[in-house]
């Protein structure tokens, strides 16, 4: 799936952005795209937050995005998460989950990483302290391509 038509579909399905701003399809033009599905109930995403805030922190000046989509109906429940475990990425809001449907998400977190070009390097589901070193190597890899 092109990172185009992910973006048009974050547009499509009103996707809130946690500051209000609004996506610039330009902005993520040559960038590398991590869109990460989470949920307030999840219990890996307590772990994944703080890791891809040193990711946001390590690689955006390299061209590293991340937009980790809220799967919450209620935004009480997210902000309250957010409240605990804060992230300096960009958070967006899919209450319905129907970008979730389209990525065919099953399990919380996952990840879908798109290199530069638009087009889908890989995704995982879940989070694994075990595994940040391979999914660094796979923010990195991407960030190497042109």
């Amino acid at each position: 799936m092109r990172l185009l038509l992910i973006l048009i579909l974050i547009l499509s399905n009103t996707l809130t952005l946690a500051s209000d701003e609004i996506v610039n399809l330009q902005e993520y033009r040559g960038k590398v795209v991590v869109v990460d599905f989470w949920a307030s109930w999840c219990v890996p995403c307590r772990r994944s937050f703080p890791w891809m805030n040193t990711m946001h922190e390590k690689y955006s000046e390299q061209g590293l995005v991340i937009v980790a989509v809220n799967l919450d109906p209620d935004a009480a429940d997210a902000a309250a998460f957010l409240a605990d475990h804060p992230a300096v990425f960009k958070i967006a809001y899919d209450p319905a989950a129907s970008l979730a449907k389209e990525y065919g998400v099953i399990g919380m977190p996952s990840s879908y990483i798109f290199g530069r070009d638009g087009e889908l390097i890989s995704s995982h589901a879940g989070f694994k302290v075990k595994k940040q070193d391979e999914y660094e190597a796979a923010f990195v890899a991407a960030l190497k391509q042109e």
